[in-house]
C-alpha cells in the first residue's frame, strides 16, 4: 500500500490528537468526526496511521526513521554516525552513551510514535461512529488500527522501557503517566489484531494475522517469554504463506520487495506528488558523499568490527570468538588513486551485499572508489552503508538522489527462523537450532556478489554448522548468525539489551573500536542505565515530572 495524500486533515499527535468535541462550522478542508465516520473516512484515517510508520510525516525525518538505524545500529556495534564530527554531533553523544534528555532527536521519535498511537486511537473511535460499515469490516478495520497502536506502542517500550500507553478513551493529554509496564497492553492489541484481521492483505503493507502474531511473538521474546512464544513462531513457520527467498540480495532491491519472506513491510514510493518524503525519507542522510549516487550525506557508515564479523574460517563458519583479532583490509588513509588490494580472506557473502567498501561492485553503480565517496574517512572510517541503496533505473520518478522507493522489511521470515531458534536453544533442542540456522546461512551462499568479468569479487564462503556441540555454543552461534543476517537493520542495540549482554559487548567493542575512531575514546556502556534512551525532557516539561518519570 503505497502512502496516499489525504484530502482531509487528520488530527493527530500527543498532546493535540482531536479532543472529544468539534467546533459547529468546521473550516474548508479540515473533517470533523461526522464527515469522517464513515467507511471512507474510517479508511482515510487508517491510511493516514499507517503513513506514520516510515517515521516521516510529523515534521521529521531522520531521527524518527522506521529503521532505527541510529538507535538501533549506531547505538550498537554496527555503525558509527559517519559523515564528519561536527554534523548532527547529538547523534555522537548517543554513539558514545553520553546522550542528554534535551536533544532533538529523542523528541522527534517520540512525537512520531505516539502521533502513530494517536491516529490508531482516532480510526477507532471513527470505526465504533461509522453506520455504513457492516460488522465484519469495523472487525477488519479495528484489527489494523489496534495492530497499527500495538506497534507504535512498541517501538516506544523498546526505546525508552517506562512509556505511558494511550487507548482511543483517553481524553486527557497531559496526564499520560508512565508508571507501569505496558507489554501486557501491546500484547493485548496484537492478540485483538490476531482474531479480527484476515490471512491475507487487503494491499501490500497492510497489516494481516500473520503479521499480528509475528509482533505478538517478538514482543514475548523482549520479555523472554519463549514458552508464549513457540506456538506464534511454529504457526508462522509451519503454517504461514512465507518461504526465503533464494537471494538474500531480494530482501533489498525494489524490484524484488513484498516477496515471499515478507511478513511486514512499509511501504516507500516516489514520483507521488510527496516531494520524496515518501520515500525512505528518514533514511535520506545514509548515500555515500562525494561523487557518489547521491551525493550526499555520507552518514550511518558500517563498524570496522561489524564488517570483520563476516570473516569465515577454511569450514565457511564464522569466527564466533575470534572475528575481531585481526581487521578485514581496508584502504583507510589512501586516496582513491592508490593502489589497493581488496581482503582476500575468506567471507561471507552478505557481507557485500551489506557494506559498501573500497575495490568491489557496488550494486550497479560501478566499483567502490574508496575514499571519494567518504566524507571524512580519518572520522567515519573507510565503508559505505549499501544495503537499501536502490540500482540505477529503479528509482524512476525520484523527486529528489535521495529519495529511494525501496521498502523497509520490518519483519521477514528469516528474522522469525533466527527468533525460532533462539527458543530452540533455550528448551536445549539443539537439533532444532542447527536446522534453522543452517537454513538461513544456506541460502546466504546462493548468490554472491559478482564483478565485472562474472566471477565472484571476493573469496566468498559460507557452510552450514555440521552440529552445535553444546547449548552456550549454539546460543553464541544463533546470536551470531542474527547479526550477519539483520545488519543495519536497526535490530542490533534492542537485541543486546533483550539478551542481557549489552554492557559485556558493547564495552568491548568500544575498547577496541576507540582506537581506530577517537571520538569514542572514553565512552562506556553503563549497566543499568545505558539500555534505554532518556525520556524526552520537552515531554516532561509538559507533563509535570510528577507525571512522567525520566528513566535512570
Amino acid at each position: 500500500m503505497k502512502k496516499s495524500i489525504l484530502t482531509v486533515m487528520i488530527c493527530a499527535g500527543l498532546m493535540t490528537s482531536c479532543g472529544k468535541e468539534f467546533l459547529e462550522t468546521t473550516p474548508l478542508g479540515v473533517g470533523n468526526q461526522q464527515s469522517l465516520s464513515n467507511k471512507a473516512g474510517v479508511n482515510a484515517v487508517l491510511v493516514g496511521a499507517y503513513s506514520l510508520l516510515d517515521g516521516v510525516g510529523s515534521g521529521f525525518n531522520f531521527s524518527s526513521s522506521v529503521s532505527n538505524w541510529i538507535y538501533g545500529s549506531v547505538a550498537s556495534d554496527d555503525a558509527y554516525k559517519g559523515s564528519d564530527v561536527g554534523d548532527q554531533s547529538q547523534i555522537t553523544t548517543i554513539e558514545r552513551y553520553i546522550s542528554q534528555a534535551d536533544i532533538g532527536a529523542f523528541n522527534d521519535k517520540w512525537v512520531t510514535i505516539y502521533d502513530g498511537v494517536s491516529r490508531s486511537n482516532d480510526a477507532l473511535r471513527l470505526i465504533a461512529a461509522a453506520t455504513d460499515m457492516t460488522d465484519a469490516e469495523k472487525a477488519q478495520a479495528s484489527g489494523e488500527a489496534r495492530f497499527l497502536r500495538g506497534w507504535y506502542h512498541f517501538e516506544a517500550k523498546k526505546m525508552w522501557n517506562m512509556v505511558p500507553y494511550v487507548n482511543e478513551t483517553v481524553t486527557d493529554y497531559i496526564n499520560l503517566p508512565n508508571d507501569k509496564d505496558i507489554w501486557p497492553e501491546i500484547e493485548a492489541d496484537f492478540q485483538y489484531a490476531i482474531d479480527n484481521l484476515s490471512v491475507t492483505k487487503a494491499q501490500a503493507g497492510r497489516a494481516s494475522k500473520w503479521t499480528a502474531k509475528a509482533m505478538l511473538a517478538k514482543s514475548k521474546m523482549y520479555q523472554q517469554d519463549y514458552t508464549g512464544a513457540k506456538p506464534l513462531l511454529d504457526d508462522i513457520v509451519s503454517n504461514g504463506p512465507f518461504a526465503l527467498v533464494n537471494s538474500f540480495h531480494e530482501n533489498f532491491r525494489i524490484t524484488t520487495e513484498n516477496n515471499s519472506e515478507s511478513i511486514f513491510e512499509v511501504q516507500m514510493s516516489v514520483g507521488d506528488g510527496g516531494l520524496g518524503q515518501n520515500g525512505s525519507w528518514g533514511d535520506n542522510l545514509n548515500f555515500p558523499y562525494g561523487s557518489a549516487p547521491g551525493g550526499c550525506c555520507g552518514f550511518f557508515q558500517p563498524s570496522q568490527n561489524l564488517v570483520n564479523a563476516f570473516k569465515t574460517d577454511a569450514a565457511g563458519l564464522p569466527l564466533l570468538d575470534t572475528f575481531n583479532d585481526v581487521d578485514v583490509t581496508n584502504d583507510e588513509g589512501l586516496s582513491s588513486t592508490d593502489a589497493f588490494t581488496p581482503y582476500t580472506g575468506t567471507l561471507d557473502p552478505r557481507l557485500d551485499w551489506t557494506v559498501g567498501r573500497r575495490g568491489l561492485p557496488f550494486l550497479n553503480w560501478g566499483v567502490h572508489p574508496g575514499k571519494n565517496w567518504i566524507r571524512d574517512q580519518t572520522f567515519g572510517g573507510p565503508y559505505t552503508f549499501k544495503k537499501f541503496f536502490a540500482y540505477s533505473g529503479e528509482n524512476a520518478g525520484a523527486e529528489s538522489p535521495r529519495a529511494n522507493a525501496n521498502n523497509y522489511r520490518a519483519i521477514r521470515f528469516a528474522d522469525i527462523l533466527l527468533m525460532r531458534a533462539e527458543v530452540a536453544v533455550e528448551e536445549n533442542d539443539l537439533a532444532t537450532a542447527l536446522k534453522l540456522v543452517n537454513q538461513v546461512r544456506t541460502r546466504a551462499a546462493n548468490v554472491v556478489v559478482m564483478d565485472a568479468s562474472g566471477k565472484p569479487a571476493a573469496n566468498y564462503l559460507v557452510k552450514p554448522y555440521p552440529a552445535f556441540a553444546n547449548k552456550d555454543y549454539a546460543r553464541k552461534a544463533v546470536r551470531f548468525e542474527r547479526r550477519v543476517e539483520l545488519a543495519m537493520e536497526g535490530h542490533r542495540h534492542f537485541d543486546l539489551v533483550r539478551w542481557g549482554v549489552a554492557d559485556v559487548v558493547l564495552n568491548a567493542y568500544l575498547a577496541k573500536e576507540s582506537k581506530k575512531r577517537t571520538y569514542l575514546s572514553g565512552a562506556t556502556f553503563v549497566k543499568g542505565k545505558s539500555e534505554y534512551f532518556p525520556i524526552p525532557q520537552a515531554q516532561i516539561d509538559i507533563m509535570g515530572s510528577n507525571v512522567l518519570k525520566q528513566n535512570p
